[in-house]
């Protein structure tokens, strides 16, 4: 793109692609950080169909994987160990984006669901439905209403003549802090058999995913991302600011509410059978950020560094320790410390 002066520089890593005509302003550094995750994922994806106490080759991993049948293998492939890897990349990304949408919104590194409280809602849920039935489908079922529950009441409680970043986050630490505790108490009341069941749950894990269960909720995921990139262009606009991005057209609160029903559905379907799984949607926009050089963080980005993100942290707690630890244990030693990190830097910068 040229004007009268030359060429117009768009800034560091943006360049204009054109195709038949047409022109698109993309950041270069955006889609490097998207091929790099989907290599690292990629490879993550297949570690993990092949690693294990009966181990596959990657050679025979490829071949079940374009349809040969190896017995024993394939089982072992394509139904105990695809569908964690699957659901590894696939809510990586799902929990990125939402991370994305909210951080975002809030404008605060912050402002991700699990810090507001959309997965202790999720967990009250699950303790909710144990009291009364063993269906797990009940389970999951409420584990969805607890976290959808979560995020409308933040939303009602922060908003006021529109919806402030700062008060929405401080808004969801309290309400998650008021969940916790009930968690805690719920969980007391519990015998001891019940009690230690669902706290495995409650600590995130990819571990004991089949496929019925994670092919619905895969579906949901890959329609909400379809969502999410929709709105992209009015996230987009919305980062600039309410006045900015309503004299461009934008319809600013049913944009802002249809972003964060777009966030909260994400973090709620995928934690409605993972268990809450801390730190991935904190993380990964942030990285997408830092990585790529962006002003905001970028929706691509955010997925794919989730996806890379979560597919990487099963695989540690799969086959670094001595026993199986739930993938929710190791995002939450690495998050907690970039949260420290985060929290010195922001002091800092004050």
């Amino acid at each position: 793109m040229t004007g009268s002066g030359g060429p117009v520089d768009f800034g560091a890593g943006r360049s204009v692609l054109r195709v038949r005509g047409y022109s698109a302003l993309w950041n270069t550094r955006v889609a490097a950080l998207v091929a790099l995750a989907t290599i690292g994922g990629i490879g993550a994806f297949l570690l993990a169909v092949s690693l294990g106490s009966y181990p596959i080759p990657l050679a025979e991993v490829f071949a079940i994987l374009g349809g040969a049948d190896h017995g024993f293998s394939s089982q072992v492939v394509l139904e105990w160990r695809l569908p964690r890897a699957v659901a590894g990349l696939v809510f990586g990304a799902g929990l990125g984006v939402s991370g994305a949408i909210f951080q975002s919104l809030t404008r605060n590194p912050l402002g991700s669901p699990d810090v507001i409280g959309l997965g202790a809602g999720a967990f009250t849920g699950a303790l909710l439905a144990v009291q009364f039935t063993d269906s797990r489908l009940a389970v999951i079922v409420f584990a969805l209403i607890g976290g959808l529950g979560a995020g409308l009441l933040v939303y009602l409680l922060s908003y006021r003549r529109g919806l402030s970043g700062m008060r929405f986050v401080i808004v969801g630490i309290a309400v998650a802090s008021a969940l916790t505790a009930m968690n805690s108490i719920l969980l007391l009341r519990m015998n001891t058999f019940t009690a230690t069941t669902v706290s495995v749950w409650g600590q995130g894990s990819l571990g004991e995913l089949k496929w019925p269960a994670v092919t619905p909720v895969a579906i949901a995921v890959g329609l909400l991302l379809g969502c999410a990139s929709a709105l992209a262009p009015a996230l987009r606009q919305l980062e600039l600011g309410d006045a900015a991005a309503h004299s461009t057209g934008v319809r600013v609160e049913r944009a802002r509410l249809l972003l964060l029903l777009v966030g909260v559905l994400l973090t709620a379907v995928i934690t409605s059978i993972t268990g809450p799984i801390a730190f991935i949607a904190l993380i990964a926009p942030q990285l997408a950020r830092i990585t790529s050089g962006s002003a905001g963080a970028t929706l691509a980005g955010s997925a794919a560094s989730g996806a890379l993100l979560l597919s990487v942290a099963d695989l540690a707690g799969a086959h670094l320790f001595r026993v199986s630890v739930p993938v929710g244990v190791v995002t939450a030693v690495l998050g907690g410390g970039y949260l420290i990190g985060l929290l010195i830097r922001e002091a800092r910068s004050r």
